[in-house]
């Protein structure tokens, strides 16, 4: 991801993203799917559930523009705003901890006591002068290192860091061209992103409950997708039935190889079991 050093510079002054912005509003939006993927052997591969509704990038938007025009609205006519949602420079999960919203865990996710880490966040620059709340200060992941042990390709070399090149997410996601083999072998039936490290988090476990959000629509489908529908289909197909989702990030092309992945990974472990 050569972008995030070229970003650097920006990602450390938000002035330099909005120019004259001296505070940031950070909102965060339930997306936690309580249905389980279903599995049925080898014939689907597993999608994360952020990803199992429309893309979060048109779907929220809109919200997120609603509140900057009203922080706009508190500063008076000479007031300036701009909204991002995962999107340009903007270190979302820095800001939210500063924010008070929570602490950056060791699998580097922001992780609210109160909700855990099923959750996307939303960033609004502004110059408006506004109240600062104190900063989530208080690191309440303790001893526990279920998400860096759970992580089927190792990609945590140490405490809240990652290395991308190992994650599934970014593999699944980003990549382009051939995955290694090994790594290959190590995604099991995970074709689009990676939720393990958050579903063995305990304060997932505990306080993750289920969206009801109008703006983020769920298709219950898109949980376990056919590996062999999804191996041969065309792009044009694809597009047709994926296009408005965040599926279209890797393309037709991508998700062709991933399945492909996913269907090798599960006739290897049929060949280990018999």
């Amino acid at each position: 991801m050569a972008y995030m050093p070229r970003q650097a510079a920006r990602r450390l002054n938000p002035e330099r993203i909005v120019p004259g912005a001296t505070r940031a509003v950070v909102v965060s939006r339930n997306y936690y799917d309580e249905t389980a993927p279903e599995s049925s052997g080898s014939e689907t591969g597993r999608v994360a559930r952020y990803a199992r509704g429309g893309d979060y990038h048109d779907a929220l938007s809109g919200v997120l523009a609603q509140l900057a025009e009203a922080t706009v609205e508190l500063g008076g006519p000479e007031a300036s705003a701009k909204a991002f949602i995962d999107a340009g420079p903007v270190p979302e999960r820095e800001l939210a901890q500063r924010a008070g919203l929570g602490w950056i865990g060791k699998n580097t996710m922001l992780i609210d006591p109160r909700a855990g880490s099923f959750f996307f966040l939303g960033v609004v620059l502004t110059d408006v002068e506004l109240a600062v709340d104190p900063p989530f200060e208080t690191d309440r992941c303790g001893s526990c290192r279920l998400c860096l042990d759970a992580c089927p390709t190792q990609a945590f070399p140490a405490e809240r860091v990652l290395d991308a090149r190992l994650c599934i997410s970014y593999l699944t996601i980003e990549h382009r061209g051939d995955i290694d083999a090994g790594l290959a072998a190590q995604m099991g039936d995970w074709i689009f992103g990676c939720d393990v490290c958050q579903d063995v988090c305990p304060w997932n476990q505990k306080f993750a409950e289920g969206a009801d959000d109008a703006h983020l629509q769920q298709d219950s489908e898109l949980g376990a997708l056919n590996l062999a529908a999804l191996a041969e289909m065309s792009s044009e197909e694809f597009q047709r039935r994926f296009g408005w989702t965040a599926l279209s990030r890797p393309g037709a092309a991508g998700m062709r190889r991933n399945a492909g992945i996913a269907q090798r990974n599960a006739e290897e472990h049929a060949r280990c079991r018999t």
